[in-house]
C-alpha cells in the first residue's frame, strides 16, 4: 500500500555463493549477510518505480518498469565486450513485448526466487532495498509501522491510514487508500 516498487538484477559471481533462497523465506540476519556478499562479490542493479509512477501505470506496468531499470542498469555496468544472456524473471510473465525499452531475450520462472540462483540474489537485494527506504520513511511517518510492515496492508497499517489519513508514500490507486479519499 505504500512505498516504491523495487526489482533488482544480479550477474552471479563464481564461485556460486552459498546459502541463496527466496528473500521471504531468510532470516533477517541471514539475508543481511547474504546481500552483503552479493553486492561485494557480484554484479548487481536495483530499479525503483515511485508511488506516484505505480499509480499511473498500475501495479503490473511499474513492476515491469521496475525490472527493466533494473536490468538496464546492470547492462550499464557490462564493458563492451560482455553481452546479456537470457534475464530470467520471477514471475509467470516478463517485460519482452510490455516495455519498449526492454531489449534483452526473458524467461519467466514461477517461483524462480526459490529454485535459480540469480533471481534468489535478485529477490534479496531488492526486499532488502525496499526494506531500508520504508524503515527510513517510518522516521517520517512514525504511525505506519513501516520499520515493521514495510508498507504491506497488515492490520496495524490499515488503522494507521484509517486515523491518520495517506502520505505522499501511499498508492493513491490501491482500495483501501482510494476508499478513504471517497469519504
Amino acid at each position: 500500500m505504500a512505498g516504491p516498487v523495487v526489482a533488482a538484477a544480479v550477474i552471479l559471481c563464481k564461485p556460486r555463493l552459498a546459502g541463496l533462497d527466496d528473500s521471504k523465506k531468510l532470516t533477517p540476519v541471514r539475508r543481511a549477510a547474504l546481500e552483503e556478499k552479493i553486492k561485494r562479490r557480484c554484479r548487481w542493479a536495483v530499479g525503483l518505480v515511485e508511488p506516484e509512477e505505480i499509480d499511473r501505470l498500475n501495479i503490473f506496468g511499474a513492476t515491469m518498469l521496475a525490472m527493466t531499470l533494473a536490468v538496464g542498469a546492470l547492462c550499464d555496468q557490462l564493458a563492451g565486450d560482455e553481452a546479456v544472456g537470457e534475464v530470467m524473471v520471477d514471475g509467470n510473465l516478463t517485460p519482452q513485448g510490455r516495455r519498449a525499452e526492454w531489449c534483452w531475450p526473458a524467461r519467466a520462472i514461477v517461483g524462480g526466487d526459490a529454485i535459480e540462483p540469480c533471481i534468489s540474489a535478485a529477490s534479496i537485494i531488492a526486499k532488502e532495498h525496499r526494506d531500508r527506504i520504508m524503515r527510513q520513511a517510518a522516521q517520517a511517518h512514525p504511525h505506519y509501522g513501516w520499520e515493521r510492515n514495510a508498507g504491506y496492508g497488515t492490520p496495524e497499517h490499515l488503522a494507521a491510514l484509517r486515523k491518520h489519513g495517506p502520505t505522499p508514500l501511499h498508492r493513491r490507486s490501491f482500495a483501501p487508500v482510494a476508499q478513504l479519499q471517497l469519504l
